[in-house]
């Protein structure tokens, strides 16, 4: 009797470095049936064809699945019509514009495997997620049932809430400052290497991965030169041949100390790590108990610290630790219904299969008001038998999932034409500018041209001893207001804004110290976008009962402090949120404070802010009550992106406000 044909199973991770972990894992356990295979950026030619050909175990990403496996689905029969299961790991990762992308890649997928009659079971896994069931299904569009028992293992761990000091210095109008929290980290680094703790360090942004680390080795050469070299950086960005050699030194224990970004962050499975640095709150309390929970994965005692950042939320959390300690972790935010994000997966789908009217249904609400618009545009062409993509390029290419847009900027060494690097188009008016520091693999470089036509930031190498930050400024229209509620007189909205932005110079700041060495102007075009805001307004009457108060002043303060409190509510980071204020809006004629998403068609912020925001407010008008210092500091109303330079601001006149503000909101 012949035996009907094996199914197949189709893992998706966020990273490629998860996938070949997991692969690894896979191998391991030697299952003779069981013909396991990455499928990503990373994998030859060659290889590729004998995976669609042969796998039956495909480890990719939502990348891979959007730009070549569903495009490419007819090369796939085999594989799609035996699909059985789906298994999406670490799902508490698609969240903001990349999972409302993702979210809509899977709804392509369910539909390629109808067509091919397979129907597979859809298995999410996440150690730090709130509300599961209901966050897997706006990310798969089916009914889920949430499995709950944890039966992972632990050891015991000790978890430390670390601010760094004050120092000396004086920053802008003369507040106080206190050491960095990557100048802390690269020496917690340092002196735990020292100890032979095998120590990973997660720091927020590829430049502060690769500044603790380089930090972190000079501490050493001081006192322990041989062991300097067991330090390295890892970031996305880096080519894989980089990344993977990293990841083998860490789990051979030739790297000791090794300072990331979040790229290492889901579930790579290193199981001698004993201690886990993390500089600055990583935006939610999921990532906070993802980055711990690389230490300690062998049932060993583990170490986590969080390292402040001289920053209103990082200031709240380390002196009320039961906003961490005593909260479950945040729901997912998402938004698959952002026409920006549905419209160029209707027409990746429209180009797989023609779109037909049954397809309304898996793809949301607003695919019957977006399809005649994609008409008109000439995206797509409306025939008796549903809807057709009719252009010549690409149509997965519309769709940039991880929402950077546009093509990357390559970052390029002037004299050798090395390729150092690759930084999303979006980001690089604020870290590739002219006079930026660019920081790779320990090296340091200044950037002497950015050209955006042609995609390209050329770096020469130089040793400064300072940071580069680059300041914007912000102009906001109100396009449309979704909802109101009425507090008093006082009023909260959520809409729709166009919101335009201006990097307009960068700033020079002594990298141990954080000290001010400078501003230079820079020549950069304005940057629109059409978003999501939440804003509340104060009444002429409520205004008037102030006397002589500063009120763009305290406006700018409330604002400040607004947006970095909405993490701890919304799993988003400050630099996913912006915000403006002014004392007369021309829009509203009135006092208004806007916190908008910092995403094309929004990303879902806002709009938790709107519903969550007497919690919110409360938080924020506490956070700057309870910071001691006088007049407003890094660490209450003062922001490290403010393009006015921090001016005005006033801290007395922002409590007033808010007080107000909240006097008739719910409790």
């Amino acid at each position: 009797m012949r035996r009907p044909p094996e199914g197949t199973v189709l893992y998706l991770s966020p990273t490629k470095a998860l996938a070949a972990d997991q692969l690894r894992a896979l191998r391991s356990l030697r299952l003779t049936r069981v013909r396991a295979a990455t499928y990503d950026g990373d994998t030859p030619p060659d290889e590729r064809t004998w995976v669609r050909q042969h796998a039956n175990y495909v480890l990719t990403n939502p990348d891979m699945l959007h730009r070549s496996m569903l495009p490419s689905h007819s090369r796939w029969t085999a594989f799609f019509r035996r699909l059985q299961y789906v298994i999406i790991d670490e799902a508490h990762g698609y969240r903001g514009v990349f999972g409302s992308h993702v979210a809509q890649v899977l709804r392509r997928l369910r539909r390629i495997c109808a067509r091919y009659g397979s129907s597979p079971v859809f298995i999410l896994a996440s150690a730090t997620t709130s509300e599961p069931a209901t966050t897997a299904s706006r990310l798969t569009g089916l009914d889920v049932v949430a499995v709950a028992d944890d039966a992972s293992p632990r050891g015991p761990a000790t978890f430390a809430l670390w601010e760094p000091p004050l120092t000396d210095l004086r920053g802008e109008h003369g507040a106080p400052v206190r050491r960095t929290a990557t100048a802390e980290t690269a020496d917690l680094l340092a002196d735990l290497v020292v100890e032979d703790v095998q120590t990973l360090a997660f720091v927020r942004s590829r430049r502060g991965a690769e500044s603790v680390a380089l930090s972190a080795k000079r501490a050493l050469g001081d006192v322990a030169p041989q062991l300097s070299e067991q330090v390295a950086a890892y970031r996305a960005g880096y080519l894989p041949e980089e990344r993977r050699a990293l990841e083998a030194a860490l789990r051979a224990r030739s790297v000791v100390g090794l300072a990331s970004t979040n790229a290492l962050e889901l579930g790579v499975d290193v199981s001698g790590l004993d201690a886990v640095l993390v500089c600055g709150w990583p935006g939610t309390r999921a990532s906070l108990w993802q980055q711990a929970g690389r230490a300690g994965r062998s049932g060993q005692s583990a170490l986590a610290i969080l390292v402040a950042r001289d920053d209103p939320l990082d200031t709240f959390l380390v002196h009320h630790p039961e906003a961490i300690f005593g909260t479950p972790v945040e729901a997912t935010v998402l938004d698959p219904d952002n026409p920006y994000v549905l419209e160029p997966h209707l027409c990746a789908a429209a180009s797989e299969l023609p779109l037909t009217e049954a397809d309304t249904e898996l793809f949301g609400p607003s695919t019957a008001d977006l399809l005649p618009d994609l008409v008109r545009r000439g995206f797509l062409r409306r025939r008796p038998a549903g809807w057709y993509w009719t252009r010549r390029d690409r149509a997965a290419d519309l769709a940039d999932i991880r929402g950077a847009g546009g093509a990357p900027i390559q970052v390029v060494e002037a004299a050798t034409g090395r390729l150092l690097g690759t930084v999303d188009e979006a980001s690089a008016h604020t870290t590739v500018h002219e006079g930026a520091v660019y920081l790779h693999q320990g090296e340091s470089f200044i950037v002497q041209t950015l050209d955006l036509d042609d995609s390209v930031a050329l770096v020469e190498p130089a040793e400064p001893d300072y940071s580069t930050t680059a300041r914007d400024i912000t102009d906001i229209t109100i396009v449309e207001r979704l909802r109101s509620t009425a507090w008093g007189e006082a009023t909260l909205c959520f809409g729709t804004v166009d919101v335009t932005r201006q990097v307009v110079a960068y700033q020079m700041r002594r990298t141990q110290t954080g000290e001010m060495l400078g501003e230079k102007p820079l020549d950069l075009p304005p940057r629109t976008l059409r978003t999501r805001a939440v804003w509340w307004t104060l009444s002429e009457e409520q205004i008037d009962s102030f006397g002589d108060l500063d009120l763009a002043g305290a406006a700018h303060a409330a604002e400040h402090a607004s947006i970095g409190l909405l993490p701890l509510f919304a799993t988003c980071d400050r630099w996913d949120i912006g915000g403006v204020s002014t004392a007369v809006h021309p829009d509203t004629g009135l006092l208004t404070v806007f916190v908008y998403d910092g995403h094309e068609g929004g990303a879902g912020f806002a709009e938790r802010g709107y519903s969550d925001a007497a919690e919110w407010l409360h938080a924020t008008r506490n956070a700057i009550e309870s910071c001691e210092c006088e007049s407003g500091c890094p660490s209450c109303i003062q922001s490290p992106k403010c393009g006015n330079g921090n001016d005005p601001l006033d801290k007395t006149g922002a409590l007033i406000l808010l007080a107000e503000l909240l006097r008739q909101a719910p409790s």
